[in-house]
């Protein structure tokens, strides 16, 4: 590309591809494709994003382009990769100079110096640092921040590298620049003090950019530069003066000691005292009062948390397998952690981090929902001081619980009894110790009697209804929700529902919103007693559904669908008469939420048990039910990245619950051939999918499908694991049981390696269990088919039909313990018998291992009638019944009954293995006369004869 003649026609796509005139835009920006490959089209990017007399937003382009280009052609190996000669130049011209005014690109100039250098540097690019380093050194204010930006980005970029080779690199270049970055931190520190000192808030910002910039780099070297930093006196010696620095500076936000702990625990140890000492000094004593910061506040926690719960810093259970490290760390924790630090620590989390702020009580008084999502998760409340606060009193009540647990116990003492409404601090603290108490709730199980505090103090509170005393009412049900699967009396539950149901109808909404989030928990936990619940179903269910339509925000119905899906899964069929409502609203709540796929998710998974709780019924659904599935499951929709998981299982359960097929119920499996191609970790549910439309209507389904499902099955068998292997055989099984004919036409091109598994000894226990079991139903109830796909293998192993019958045989009686479900054992007992009567001498060879596999199989199925004495086979079924069900039980879904249908046709369930051995014994002996069968009986060890004449008497 001629630079000078190039330069105008880039810079003029350019201009046009930051155009908002698609009919510019679209032409640039495939113009600017089509360059991508340009030998010297880099180059002359390179000198427009220097040039600072353009257009900011061409830069800025210029810079884009650039940088995606070094992803795609930088490396030797890529397709159209640059050639070295211009590498050359624009790593050249790329350190020239660092005085780029605008800081967006600098920025993006910085990481693309920092991907070329991830590449190139140090062997290609041994300057790069040098340069770095002297471009700091300057006096030019821009010049020293560009240049600091930069080495903090190679520093970030070269530290994430994780060859061996690459960390010796880098270990190399640490231990020679450490030194320097030191010195440099500590004079862009100094520098910013004394700015501050003299109000100079101009030059102490920009101070403070570079001071940031530098402990940035620090923390890089020191945690990824070092194998063994507790060795090097100038890695420890910063560590320590870090404490320093931020005593003199907490604004310094970004120390390193946590990353420097969680990556060198052991390293560590000779801080932890110190570290203590700083962060419990300011977080829970007076000295950090008006000092700190909440940010400054989180790491301080976290930090603490860090060591607390650090393994390396626990001794074993047998102190003499304990490392010296973890002793003496232990030693040192010991030793801080006294009885009056742990109390003061745990009193002041509880009375002064745990009260809501003034903003907190405001944002629930003018935004209660909203205040709701913050107070469960929300964006800004993961990152703020209070999850935090909650968290590191968790781990530190866990690990010292019995010096704690009498401190909050006085505390919970201290509040028994009505607070007062016009005490708003003492509603404040109730709410923070109760907090406390739901918190540590597995760990108090032994030192508080719930029931009794249920009845005798917190049942009073729900129903006090002062306006103010919410804030309790909120925080108890809450409570409750907390300790409910720990220690709470089955008996207790009606009292508990009536309360929440006399709660829910509370007119101020500002409680409702808490309210929903606890109501799931007497739901959805092991004591659950539907019998108990039923009373309250309609009320609660109408008013949690009021709620749904009530609430604004996103997060909000989304956990309010979880709690209707709670209720539905527990009470199942007996929601029938309650759903109405809510049948007509998810239509419309789906439409409502195309911008917002979690909760699209969340109405797929209350969709999955509503119609497991409408069982047939859900046909009635189907006008918005199959539409909802073919969106979830069609991967070239982008929602399906969220969605597609629960739209499967919604596809399964639909067809499980499906009482006849319908031609659009069918029409959604054209999704199902992209999903198995994708093979990806839904593939057991695409298969379950699969299965479930061949019990559902195998003619229509294997008509339509089973050629692409065929092919799809020789690809995916070519390249996948044992256990994926079973659940492709499984579908060929499944249809073979279904309709034998059929499922033998349809998946024919798939039986030849089925066969060949058989001959060739197939090693994997279970796939060749599955071979047998479909050649079991191929030989037993399809007889002509399998007559000539012996013919074809004949063909294609150059053998005589019986010499290949004969070797099946055998294979399948010497592999009969690969197969473990007394089903398929009695399947292949059928099948091998099905061979009788016969004059073929191959069978008559193979007829002692034939019935050695038969005995084996009475032995599996016959049991004694307990009402006659005698021996019956005890997978017989003559006929089916409904089941009766407790509360507790779930009824048979649809797919079910149809599988107790089929079953009644299985020679398997409908034809007596003692019966069946008898008459193929008899036809036998017809066959061949009474010596020639006395000769065959001879063949078979008399112990095994004994066995079968015990098994055979009577008949």
């Amino acid at each position: 590309m001629d630079m000078e003649s190039a330069s105008s026609v880039v810079l003029q796509a350019l201009t046009q591809a930051t155009s908002q005139d698609t009919a510019l835009l679209k032409p640039a920006e495939e113009q600017l494709r089509q360059w991508e490959t340009q030998p010297g089209f880099y180059s002359v990017l390179l000198n427009i994003f220097n040039n600072h007399m353009l257009d900011v937003n061409v830069r800025w382009l210029a810079v884009l382009y650039f940088k995606n280009g070094i992803d795609r052609y930088w490396r030797r190996v890529a397709p159209n990769a640059l050639s070295e000669d211009e590498k050359t130049s624009l790593r050249a011209g790329l350190i020239t100079n660092f005085n780029e005014p605008v800081n967006q690109i600098a920025t993006q100039i910085a990481v693309l110096i920092a991907k070329v250098a991830r590449l190139d540097c140090p062997r290609q690019w041994p300057e790069l640092i040098p340069i770095l380093l002297e471009s700091v050194k300057g006096q030019d204010g821009l010049q020293q921040h560009r240049a600091l930006l930069t080495f903090y980005h190679v520093t970030k970029t070269l530290a994430s590298k994780r060859l061996a080779q690459d960390k010796r690199l880098f270990q190399d270049l640490a231990s020679g620049i450490y030194s320097f970055a030191c010195s440099l931190w500590s004079h862009h520190t100094d520098c910013f003090l004394q700015q501050v000192l003299a109000v100079d808030q101009a030059h102490a910002l920009s101070s403070l950019e570079r001071t940031l910039l530098s402990l940035k780099v620090l923390r890089k070297l020191t945690v990824h530069g070092f194998q063994e930093p507790q060795q090097n006196m100038e890695v420890m010696g910063f560590l320590n003066a870090v404490f320093e620095r931020l005593k003199q500076f907490l604004e310094c936000s970004k120390y390193p000691e946590k990353y420097f702990l969680e990556v060198h625990p052991c390293a560590f140890i000779p801080l932890i005292q110190r570290s203590l000492e700083f962060a419990v000094s300011y977080v829970f004593t007076a000295a950090g009062e008006g000092l700190v910061f909440e940010r400054f506040t989180v790491q301080c926690m976290n930090l603490i948390k860090t060591i607390v719960k650090n393994e390396a810093y626990k001794p074993c259970k047998n102190i003499e397998d304990s490392k010296p490290e973890s002793l003496e760390a232990h030693k040192i924790k010991t030793a801080f952690f006294t009885h009056p630090t742990l109390t003061e620590i745990g009193r002041r989390l509880v009375s002064h981090y745990f009260l809501l702020t003034k903003e907190e009580l405001a944002m629930w008084e003018e935004d209660p929902e909203g205040f709701a999502v913050e107070e469960t998760g929300g964006d800004s409340w993961k990152y703020s001081l209070r999850p935090c606060t909650e968290v590191l009193f968790l781990d530190i009540f866990h690990n010292y619980s019995q010096t704690l647990t009498p401190v909050l116990l006085e505390m919970v003492l201290n509040l028994q009894g009505p607070s007062n409404v016009e005490d708003p601090v003492q509603l404040l603290m109730k709410d923070a110790v109760y907090n406390a108490v739901g918190l540590a709730a597995y760990e108090l199980f032994d030192n508080i009697d719930f029931d009794q505090w249920f009845n005798n103090q917190l049942l009073g509170e729900l129903q006090v209804s002062h306006h103010r005393y919410k804030l309790i009412r909120r925080r108890v049900i809450w409570l409750i929700g907390q300790w409910i699967s720990v220690k709470f009396k089955s008996e207790l539950r009606p009292l508990l529902y009536e309360v929440i149901l006399n709660l829910m109808q509370d007119p101020d909404l500002v409680t409702c919103q808490f309210l929903f989030l606890n109501v799931s928990s007497p739901v959805d936990d092991f004591e659950f007693r539907t019998e108990q619940f039923l009373p309250y179903l309609e009320s609660i269910f109408s008013l949690l559904f009021q709620l749904l339509q009530q609430v604004t925000e996103c997060d909000t119905k989304m956990q309010v669908l979880h709690v209707i899906s709670c209720v539905i899964e527990r009470v199942n069929i007996q929601i029938r008469p309650y759903v109405g409502c809510l049948v007509q609203y998810l239509p419309l709540l789906w439409k409502q939420s195309e911008e917002h796929n979690m909760l699209r998710c969340a109405i797929l998974t209350t969709l999955v048990h509503l119609v497991q709780g409408l069982g047939a019924e859900s046909k009635n659904l189907y006008l918005f039910l199959l539409p909802v599935i073919q969106l979830s499951t069609d991967v070239s929709q982008p929602p399906h990245v969220y969605l597609l998981e629960d739209g499967l299982e919604l596809w399964l359960v639909t067809l499980e619950n499906s009482p006849a097929i319908t031609p659009e119920l069918l029409r959604i499996f054209q999704n199902m051939s992209a999903l198995l191609e994708m093979s990806s970790e839904n593939l057991r549910t695409c298969f379950q999918i699969v299965n479930a439309y061949i019990y559902l209507s195998a003619t229509d389904f294997l008509q339509n499908y089973a050629e692409g499902l065929c092919r799809c099955f020789c690809n995916l068998l070519k390249d996948i694991t044992n256990e994926g292997q079973v659940q492709v055989l499984k579908v060929v099984e499944v249809a073979l049981k279904v309709s034998p004919v059929l499922g033998a036409h349809m998946f024919q091109p798939l039986l030849p390696s089925v066969f060949r598994g058989i001959v060739d000894g197939e090693r994997y226990p279970v796939v060749m269990s599955t071979y047998l079991g479909i050649m079991g139903r191929v030989l037993l109830q399809n007889a002509s088919f399998f007559s000539s796909l012996l013919t074809q293998m004949a063909s294609e192993y150059n053998q005589e039909i019986g010499q290949l019958l004969g070797g099946v045989i055998e294979m399948w009686v010497d592999r009969m313990d690969n197969i473990t479900q007394p089903e398929r054992r009695k399947l292949s007992s059928l099948a091998l018998l099905s061979l009788l009567p016969s004059d073929n001498s191959v069978v008559q060879e193979k007829f002692c291992g034939i019935i050695n596999i038969c005995v084996e199989a009475l032995h599996d199925v016959m049991t004694e009638d307990s009402d006659t004495g005698t021996l019956k086979d005890c997978m017989l079924m003559s006929h089916f019944e409904e089941p009766k069900l407790t509360d507790d039980e779930e009824p048979p879904t649809e797919q079910d009954k149809r599988k107790k249908l089929l079953a009644l046709e299985d020679p398997v369930h409908s034809v007596s293995l003692q019966q069946y051995v008898y008459e193929k014994l008899k036809a036998q002996q017809a066959l061949m006369g009474d010596q020639g069968f006395g000769a065959l009986m001879e063949t078979v060890d008399t112990e095994i004869v004994r066995q079968l004449q015990e098994f055979l008497q009577g008949l």
